[in-house]
């Protein structure tokens, strides 16, 4: 896998993803930024709760769950000095639809932590990851 970060001017970069999508990437104004982008260590973050809500989404479908909307909120924190890794990291997952199954949403949860989400199986290598989840029944 190979990707390619550019950078533009200032802190600003333009990253290119192994599959050809772009994302700006820039830093504070105190670092000589104009915040005009995600911040490089706010994209590991959300790289994290894209990849285990994928992994969610696709144990549900196979689970047949009636999901109508899945939410991941993650809340972490980092070391206060360098390097600045992220010490811990909460992810809230709020899940709506029809019927749904707690056993069901709480083992899809729990097989992306523990076997399929590569991205917070490796940042929990650093922090301690912990998950919780809320159902919202719809009519």
């Amino acid at each position: 896998m190979k990707a390619r970060v550019k950078w533009v001017e200032g802190m600003m970069m333009v990253g290119e993803s192994p599959s050809g999508h772009g994302v700006v990437m820039d830093g504070p104004p105190n670092l000589g930024g104009q915040d005009l982008g995600v911040r490089p260590m706010e994209m590991l973050l959300l790289g994290m709760g894209g990849c285990t809500q994928i992994d969610v989404m696709m144990i549900l479908n196979k689970s047949r769950q009636q999901v109508s909307s899945c939410e991941v909120i993650l809340d972490a924190e980092r070391a206060d000095e360098r390097p600045q890794v992220f010490t811990r990291i909460h992810a809230h997952f709020i899940v709506k639809g029809r019927d749904l199954s707690e056993k069901h949403v709480k083992r899809a949860i729990e097989l992306s932590a523990e076997k399929y989400c590569s991205a917070s199986i490796m940042l929990g290598k650093m922090a301690k990851i912990t998950h919780d989840y809320e159902i919202i029944e719809e009519d």
